[in-house]
């Protein structure tokens, strides 16, 4: 009975015309900043936009015309069921699958607030962004809208095993239902279990990891046939293939098989970049991952030994990598690798992005339109014109001239409804 008057409330709030006074808005379709708009709200969706401060009569007025408007972040690489810190090794042999579920709830409010609207969850533990995905489109918890991988696809012994590092009486051999595969027919299977499941996309893990215990952050780990086998299954089932790679050669064959981006690519060069462009395959940087994993590779003891020398490698490279492909002109959509760093800090990304050399509107737009292409959702999200989702943030000052504005998002509309005004 709550949840069904939470539902009719919800309706009824949706229902109402609501009227945004915009000192200035980020058109990130034309790449430009329009001066004192109107945008008009009803049914979750944005119905009219106007040049000036116009309203309607019965309409509730939000006044944000000292602030600049913009359509709500996207974050195309987070992980809402974990967190890491030094006790992540230690934890996952006596956390139940409740404690992780409770910790994403939190998680999931943290980032919408932080004015991350939409999200994609490149991996979880226990199906548990499925879940979360549901209960939020429900209306039962906040959060943002997510476009979930479930449980990211590797190989035995690859970097999403669930069972690396494990003593040898537990170091069993886990099959496509827990994402890992050898072989063609396992690797289709594991895309049809994602499927079965309700998943949105598909992650798999075409390099070695940083995080995982195991010796090699680089190493290529699926052969051509089962990349060509994975990416042919999703298109089947119209899934998106997110590629995580940190080594050239495995990028090169994801590329090659038809992925539809690179996460993190840590060791791209020329050639991988200009495999990307061929293919017109999205890059997804991570910056905020590498810094984080650069500096706890500093502190004694934070990860296990064989882990240590990876992110104290591969970590520092993420931002070098990232001026390599803003230089070269590759396609681009914001990512942070959050789960990793913590949840909510998400902003920091966008400060990273302009150190790297990307200009400060193409850094939004990737957080937003191009966000919105690389999801294909790009006639529902990424811009605020008349039709689409009212996923509406603001932040204080000008992010083109600062970007550390970024960082804090007072103001939070996702479909219509505000969640965070401290404006």
């Amino acid at each position: 009975m709550v949840l069904f008057l939470s539902i009719v409330f919800s309706l009824f709030c949706h229902a109402e015309l609501t009227v945004i006074h915009a000192g200035k808005m980020i058109d990130t379709v034309a790449g430009r900043v329009r001066a004192e708009r109107s945008l008009f709200v009803e049914n979750g969706k944005i119905t009219k936009i106007e040049k000036g401060y116009k309203t309607r009569e019965g309409a509730r007025v939000i006044n944000l015309k000292g602030a600049t408007v913009m359509p709500g972040l996207m974050d195309m690489h987070t992980h809402l069921s974990m967190q890491f810190s030094g006790k992540s090794y230690s934890e996952r042999f006596f956390l139940s699958e409740a404690d992780y579920t409770i910790r994403s709830v939190v998680f999931a409010e943290k980032t919408l607030l932080a004015g991350f609207t939409t999200v994609r969850d490149l991996g979880d533990v226990f199906r548990i962004s499925i879940a979360l995905k549901k209960a939020i489109n429900m209306g039962t918890i906040k959060g943002p809208r997510i476009f979930t991988a479930g449980k990211a696809i590797a190989t035995t012994g690859g970097h999403a095993d669930p069972t690396n590092g494990r003593r040898h009486t537990e170091m069993d051999f886990p099959g496509p239902e827990a994402g890992v595969v050898n072989g063609v027919s396992e690797s289709r299977g594991a895309v049809r279990q994602r499927y079965k499941e309700g998943a949105d996309l598909i992650k798999i893990t075409a390099t070695g990891g940083v995080l995982s215990t195991a010796k090699s952050g680089q190493n290529p780990q699926f052969m051509m046939d089962e990349l060509k086998a994975i990416i042919a299954t999703a298109k089947d089932y119209g899934f998106t293939v997110a590629a995580h790679a940190h080594g050239k050669e495995g990028m090169l064959r994801a590329i090659k098989a038809g992925v539809s981006s690179i996460e993190h690519g840590t060791y791209l060069d020329r050639e991988v970049l200009r495999a990307m462009k061929r293919n017109n395959t999205y890059y997804v940087p991570t910056i905020m991952a590498g810094v984080w994993v650069g500096e706890k590779a500093k502190i004694d003891g934070f990860f296990p030994d064989i882990v240590r020398p990876k992110a104290a490698a591969i970590g520092p490279q993420i931002l070098n990598s990232f001026k390599t492909a803003v230089r070269y002109g590759v396609k681009i959509a914001f990512g942070t690798d959050s789960g990793v760093s913590a949840h909510g800090d998400n902003g920091q990304e966008f400060e990273l992005m302009v150190q790297g050399g990307m200009k400060p509107m193409r850094v939004i737009q990737s957080a937003t339109l191009e966000a919105a292409k690389l999801l294909k959702q790009e006639a529902h999200l990424g811009s605020l014109e008349v039709g689409k989702h009212a996923d509406i943030v603001a932040v204080t000052g000008d992010p083109l001239k600062d970007m550390s504005v970024m960082k804090n998002v007072p103001f939070v509309m996702k479909a219509g409804q505000v969640y965070k005004n401290e404006l």
